[in-house]
């Protein structure tokens, strides 16, 4: 449950002026008070007087306010002023990132709602079908869940949203991530078209987020109540106390559970770069190493990579990192504190840029723990300890986001396709029945897992395409092979005129004459073949094939009397009687073929 809303906390929050004016605790109507009282709240928090009268009067509003504020309570005590809880369905719906918050929201929902109220259902994955079906049945009004679980019910028709009202996104920067927008795509097919409202709670919305929503909203405003601080992006300072042997398993751990989208990695040597990135590389994960003792070439590539956004992990020292910038940049890890103070600054720095958020965590033994204190002294940085996480902490969150992929992936599955992946039921049973077997089902797991999640990005496939426009090139080019169509009656003539033997290799000359006459209006004979031009081309062809006709016996003419005078002149070389059979034209040659190719 979020902080109290104590006198304290209501005085460190500001707010700006919008189009409604705030609500005051005595202003609530019975249902609220009621509701409030139940959870021993006597105030209202800035971003509770800010927000509900824009729920309340059904005005899409994008609400951005810190981490603690109070915003499930901004958004569910209107719902349960809203609601109706005579009508058993699900008449609205709040989308969250992770199971943790959802069984939060829906936690603190009931508090509110009581006993009596609207009835409150937590959907989300790892978990079973059974009980989440049977709070559908009940009629749950209000339900809070994960996008990926969500859609399984509605694709198995368990969950309807006909009658719905509202629409809430909780951590919207994240619910409009890459990881989670594919699935609002999805679920946004089974809304109806009118709804009262829809609205987006967040601490940041960058850019990205703000052009998102207009796919989920209508004409939304925008309330801001961060206006107090310097930089609305903000930056979480963590730190982890682990030993000083084996900071680099305590890493791959770290990134298990932050799962970053990406993040840079700092250390003090060269050394430690180049093993860290290694072992993370040789774990799976999308990592290179960047260091002075890298090749231009090497360099190059690297920094491409980095400025398309592909690589997902840089394992970099403070000199090598100068001037390099990840576009949206979500977490930095430092293996040790910089040696020097001001380092820190810059490191951190790396990340919560353009209105994101950030989370910056050191790993520290019990010396450098110290070092980080003068840091937090100097700079009047606040650093959280986080715990040092545990075998067990990561094979919870991966049995969460393995059983979410694997839904996802069996969700999608096509009627045959299921029936197919049935005939293994029987041995997966018996795998996991026995221990030695259980080994494969873990590798299988792994490969979706690792693959999906931490492997490098799948790049387009663009240099095999290009290989393949390079040999459909020549088939485009048929149009040069359709040339014989502008002159196919010339080709018939030509064909009877070889048979009678009167063109021979030279022969071609007078048939490509009519060819370059024809050459300018290949495309006008062509619009125009189904009609009459048919007939006109035919008579302007006439004259055109009446001239190589005649030309072709005057061209051959010396070629007969060549071929009468060779023979004679050549019979008293050759001793053969080849004057005397001077009237067998046809026969001639194919005699003098051969004695030609011996000549040359």
């Amino acid at each position: 449950m979020e902080e109290n809303n104590t006198p304290e906390a209501v005085e460190n929050e500001t707010a700006i002026d919008s189009i409604f004016p705030k609500m005051t605790f005595d202003e609530l109507p019975e249902a609220l008070s009621d509701a409030c009282e139940r959870v021993g709240w006597d105030k209202l928090m800035p971003v509770q007087e800010r927000a509900l009268p824009f729920l309340m009067n059904d005005k899409d509003v994008m609400v951005q306010a810190r981490t603690g504020s109070g915003k499930t309570g901004a958004f569910v005590l209107p719902l349960i002023h809203k609601l109706d809880p005579n009508m058993p369905e699900c008449q609205a719906l709040v989308m969250v990132p992770t199971r943790e918050l959802a069984q939060q929201v829906a936690q603190e929902a009931r508090m509110l709602a009581g006993e009596d109220g609207i009835n409150v259902v937590a959907v989300y994955g790892g978990v079973g079908y059974q009980e989440q079906l049977d709070a559908f049945r009940e009629g749950a009004q209000l339900v809070v869940g994960t996008p990926g679980r969500i859609l399984d019910h509605l694709v198995r028709r368990s969950l309807s949203l006909d009658n719905l009202k509202v629409l809430l996104f909780d951590e919207a920067d994240r619910m409009l991530s890459v990881g989670f927008y594919p699935d609002m795509v999805e679920v946004k097919r089974y809304l109806p078209r009118k709804i009262d409202g829809s609205y987006m709670f967040s601490a940041t919305f960058p850019q990205s987020v703000m052009r998102l929503a207009g796919e989920f909203m209508v004409e939304p405003e925008f309330l801001s109540l961060s206006s107090d601080e310097a930089d609305v992006s903000a930056i979480t300072h963590q730190f982890v106390e682990v030993q000083a042997m084996g900071k680099e398993r305590k890493l791959i751990k770290l990134i298990e559970l932050e799962n970053p989208s990406s993040a840079i990695i700092f250390s003090n040597t060269k050394r430690n770069v180049e093993f860290t990135a290694a072992l993370l590389s040789q774990f799976g994960f999308d990592a290179e190493g960047l260091t002075s003792d890298l090749t231009q070439n090497k360099r190059e590539k690297l920094m491409a990579r980095i400025k398309e956004g592909k690589l997902r992990f840089l394992v970099a020292t403070d000199v090598a990192a100068r001037g390099i910038d990840i576009p949206e940049l979500s977490h930095v890890f430092m293996m040790e504190p910089p040696e020097d103070p001001e380092s820190y600054v810059h490191r951190a720095g790396r990340t919560g840029r353009a209105g994101a958020s950030g989370v910056a965590i050191t790993l520290v033994d019990v010396i450098q723990k110290m070092e980080l204190e003068r840091i937090a002294t100097r700079f009047k940085i606040r650093f959280e300890e986080i715990k040092d996480p545990t075998e067990e902490d990561v094979a919870s969150i991966i049995e969460e986001r393995l059983t979410a992929l694997l839904e996802k992936k069996f969700r999608k599955l096509k009627p045959l396709e299921r029936e197919r992946a049935s005939r293994f039921l029987p041995l997966v049973k018996k795998y996991a029945a026995a221990e030695d077997s259980m080994g494969l089902i873990a590798m299988l797991l792994d490969e979706i897992y690792q693959n999906t999640l931490h492997g490098k990005p799948v790049e387009p496939e663009v240099k095999p395409e290009q290989p393949r426009k390079a040999m459909s090139q020549p088939k485009k080019q048929k149009p040069r092979e359709r040339q014989p169509r502008n002159g196919e009656s010339r080709g018939r003539g030509q064909g009877r005129d070889s048979r009678n033997g009167e063109s021979h290799g030279r022969g071609r000359k007078p048939a490509g004459e009519p060819r370059e006459e024809r050459g300018g209006k290949p495309k006008g004979e062509k619009r125009n073949e189904p009609r009459k031009p048919r007939r006109e081309e035919s008579r302007q062809e006439k004259p055109r094939q009446e001239k190589p006709r005649q030309e072709k016996p005057r061209q051959e003419k010396p070629r007969q009397e060549r071929r009468e005078q060779a023979p004679q002149e050549q019979a008293p070389r050759d001793d053969r009687p080849k004057a005397e059979g001077g009237d067998d034209s046809s026969a001639r040659p194919r005699r003098r073929r051969p004695l030609r190719r011996r000549r040359r």
